[in-house]
Parts: structure tokens; sequence; C-alpha cells
């Protein structure tokens, strides 16, 4: 059985639970996230404290078992304390402004890039730092990598966008790799 699947849930103070017509969402402080239950798994709330079990153990069932716990999880800590995500923006010119839901960016293109985050994301910028912000997890995920994908970090200067936790493989120039003097050839 999964481990992870098996592990009760409680729901703080201001949460509230609801499910009907194959989904479920949680409620809290900082907004309401729904998501589509997959057949073949219940979820039970006792009090407090929310159980994720499934019908059969046929390889479908285990596998979405634990998925769906996570999911709930992530859903209840997104309402209560919401998720952050930090991008970070290196090179010489390279820079964004957040106005309202847009993020400005001048990335080393001929043009800005103006980049219109969704509903339900927040985003400022802190000197060469973009801090997103979001109630739900998977959202906050597939906007960074967007906005990572505009200029990825490249492995030379190590310049771009990159998360703030990402270590960028450097490589050494051509200049480093032929080891010592220019233009030697005869």
């Amino acid at each position: 059985m999964s481990r992870i699947g098996r592990k009760p849930l409680s729901l703080p103070k201001g949460v509230t639970f609801n499910q009907k017509d194959g989904q479920f969402s949680v409620k809290g402080p900082k907004g309401e996230l729904t998501k589509r239950l997959p057949s073949g798994i219940a979820i039970k709330q006792e009090g407090d404290r929310i159980l994720v079990s499934r019908a059969d153990d046929s390889r479908e069932n285990r596998a979405c078992h634990g998925l769906v716990r996570a999911h709930l999880a992530n859903m209840v800590k997104g309402v209560t304390e919401g998720w952050t995500r930090e991008l970070e923006i290196n090179g010489v010119g390279y820079r964004a402004e957040v106005a309202g839901d847009t993020v400005t960016f001048a990335l080393g293109y001929a043009h800005p890039v103006v980049f219109k985050l969704p509903q339900g994301i927040t985003g400022k910028v802190d000197k060469n730092r973009i801090i997103l912000t979001s109630a739900d997890k998977d959202l906050l995920g597939q906007i960074a990598a967007k906005l990572r994908e505009l200029r990825p970090p490249e492995p030379y200067k190590g310049k771009g966008v990159k998360y703030a936790e990402e270590v960028i493989k450097r490589k050494a120039g051509k200049a480093a790799a032929t080891g010592g003097a220019a233009g030697g050839g005869g």
C-alpha cells in the first residue's frame, strides 16, 4: 500500500474541504483550489482529518493513491501559506519590471519581452530576482518554467534566467580549452 497515500492529512483552522461531481476543492484564506478526483480513489473527511483510500490494488489505483494525497497536501499548504518561486536574472543589461499582472523583460533581444501572468499568480522584482507567489503549486511551476524558457542560462558566462537554487554547470571557453597562445596555427 502507498506510504504517502495512507498518511492522514490534518486540516488547519480556517480551511474547508468539499467534494462533489468527481472533483475535490480546498478553500482557505489565500483562495480556493479545485482538482479532478480520479476514479477508484475516495477521499473521506473525519473531523479535521482527511483520509485518501483506493477501491482496489490495480496498478492505476496504486499510482493515483499517493498522487491524490500529495496534491491534496499541496493544495492545503497553498491556501494557508502559499507557494513561492524565485528566478534570478544574470547578464549585463538584463532586467525585469512588474506592472500589475504583466512582467516586462529586457533580455538582450532587440525588443522587450512582455509576459502576462495568469490569474492567481503575483510577481515582484527585487534587483535581479523575480519572486512569484501563488496558492496553486502546479500553475506556479509551469509559469516559472515558461519565464526561464524566455532566455535559458548558458553554460559559458551563466547569462540568462534561472531558478534561484539552480546551479549552472560552467564550461571552459575556447581559449581555455586550447591552453595557450592565440592563433598558433602554422
